[in-house]
């Protein structure tokens, strides 16, 4: 928010929706460029299935996934092979919309026949996953887990996890996906925004029951039946751990273009949703992770017919609230001791609450569903610096901006302790070894060249090629030229972006296809790629050597 208009740069810029403005040359930005793209459907499986490829054993928490409409005949081919090996075998699987959301357009279906092609299939892509069908139920229903994340850093990576999160409840006691049952959302999508329409839905104003919770209400139950609660924690921070190291090496690839090294720009960083379900024997599985978690803390109730009044959630207030005030206290930059010609960040936050309030209540009547988000935003917002400003009085706004230099810290002193805990780099010796993908996007963005693009040319490619020496007489350039063609008019041929030239994920597959040619003694694709990263670094870092020495000559 700009009060008296936007004269002086911030130190924290917060959007909406995603990373937009250009005009921001320093600060911190809540928002990573890229990030809304990165965490699509489609894109997330990918990315988890490249990891998979490379170390199956430790990213199985992701269902079995394939895109439509692309992989349709994979898909089909390998439900067919399966049912031929064991007719008795009965899937279910889980038809998602790319760009869906809300429980937007997801359905169930027992045959890739029941995929519903009409439409919009070619317009609006799709992925398929394995349905996970034996979840763990709680009072007899299925639900899932909300957790937030803040990825604080993506160089060097820092991540913190939200000690608590929300448990968001079907409204239909489960039962084992059938044709009679399959069509029926309120027992198998545990999406909110689903259920809410639910006569079964219930709002509760305690965190431990109603069809939403806190996490740590779940935590406390299992406790009681005997759970190992500590290692069902591991287990998710593992997860989220491994899920943001897959998701690093695209978000490198888009943060170089749009804050290029060198160049003047902000630091990023972004609170991410991670759907977390549980299965019956308490091992985790990653649904989705959403880039714009919803903040809002309440929810709307019918009066009347069209009289709608905005009621509180005590459950979302409890978690939202403090993940939103520990984000703020993590990146505050001004922690340190301000002159006197500086306010505080807290003190800017108890010097205008009436003008956030006047805010508020301007935007509180409009029903435009933009301005109904914004107010929600903003009443997050007020709910924040009331709690924030808890020890002392609004009305006394003259004696707040006179104290001295040293009042944020008798301030922070008097806040709850942070309910973000680090996990990276606090584990990050357990992790590094997953990070291979992220070496090849160092690559990948090295040979780039021309700044502010995110796909590499004919010319890139080839020069990748010559420095680090991978021709030779069974590879010619001539087989090098033909490799970046036909890898790179199948990636665009999908139509994931209409720039010319070789994307990350096409470069990762031909890397992957020139450490299987070079390295076929080796047994595992790992390997193979570990291998062939040690020697291109190796060779750059060499071929970088010379030239410090030929320009010290």
């Amino acid at each position: 928010q700009f009060p008296f208009g936007r004269r002086l740069p911030c130190d924290i810029y917060w959007h909406g929706v995603s990373f937009h403005d250009s005009n921001i040359f320093s600060g911190q930005v809540n928002k990573f460029p890229g990030m809304m793209e990165t965490v699509r459907k489609i894109t997330l499986s990918r990315a988890m299935r490249t990891m998979q490829d490379l170390f199956p054993g430790e990213y199985n928490f992701y269902p079995r996934s394939w895109i439509l409409p692309e992989e349709l005949s994979l898909f089909v081919d390998e439900f067919r092979t399966m049912k031929d090996i064991n007719p008795s075998w009965k899937p279910t699987f889980i038809v998602k919309p790319d760009g869906g959301c809300q429980g937007d357009g997801i359905y169930l279906i027992k045959d890739p026949g029941d995929i519903r092609l009409t439409g919009s299939i070619q317009s609006r892509p799709a992925v398929v996953q394995e349905y996970i069908c034996e979840p763990l139920l709680m009072d007899r229903l299925k639900f899932d887990i909300r957790l937030y994340v803040l990825l604080k850093s993506l160089e060097p990576l820092e991540i913190y996890i939200a000690k608590d999160g929300l448990s968001r409840f079907c409204t239909e006691p489960y039962q084992e996906p059938t044709l009679k049952n399959l069509h029926q959302v309120f027992m198998h999508l545990t999406n909110y925004s689903l259920n809410i329409h639910s006569g079964n839905f219930i709002h509760s104003d305690s965190v431990n029951t109603g069809s939403k919770r806190t996490f740590s209400s779940i935590l406390c139950r299992l406790s009681s039946r005997g759970v190992d609660v500590k290692k069902l924690w591991s287990d998710i921070i593992s997860l989220v751990i491994k899920t943001i190291i897959a998701l690093t090496p695209e978000l490198k690839v888009y943060y170089q273009s749009d804050i290029p090294a060198g160049k003047p720009g902000p630091t990023c960083f972004q609170i991410l949703g991670f759907d977390i379900l549980l299965m019956k024997t308490l091992k985790p599985m990653l649904l989705e992770v959403n880039a714009n978690p919803s903040m809002r803390i309440g929810h709307e109730q019918e009066l009347s017919p069209g009289v709608f009044e905005n009621v509180p959630s005590p459950v979302d207030e409890e978690v939202k609230v403090a993940v939103i005030r520990d984000t703020l206290r993590l990146v505050d930059p001004q922690k340190k001791k301000r002159t006197d010609t500086h306010l505080s960040f807290h003190t800017y936050l108890l010097i205008f609450p009436t003008q956030l309030q006047s805010l508020h209540a301007g935007v509180a009547g409009m029903k435009d569903k933009q301005h109904k988000h914004h107010s929600l935003k903003l009443s997050l917002k007020l709910k924040f610096y009331l709690k924030l400003g808890s020890c002392q009085s609004l009305q006394q706004v003259p004696e707040v901006s006179a104290e001295p230099p040293d009042a944020p810290k008798s301030l922070e002193a008097a806040l709850p302790s942070l309910c973000l805990k680090q996990v990276f780099p606090k584990y990050s010796k357990q992790f590094s070894y997953l990070r291979l993908v992220d070496r090849v996007a160092a690559l990948f963005i090295h040979f780039l060249g021309v700044r502010g693009t995110t796909k590499l040319g004919p010319t890139g490619f080839r020069t990748f090629i010559r420095n680090c020496k991978l021709s030779n007489s069974n590879f010619s350039m001539a087989a090098v030229d033909i490799l970046y063609i036909d890898i790179t008019r199948r990636w665009n041929s999908m139509g994931i972006d209409k720039e010319s030239g070789m994307c990350l994920q096409a470069f990762v597959e031909a890397f992957f296809c020139l450490a299987r040619k070079k390295y076929k003694s080796a047994k595992l694709l790992r390997e193979q790629v570990l291998s062939l990263l040690e020697l291109c670094e190796k060779r750059l870092a060499a071929l970088h050597g010379k030239r410090l020495l030929w320009g010290c000559g």
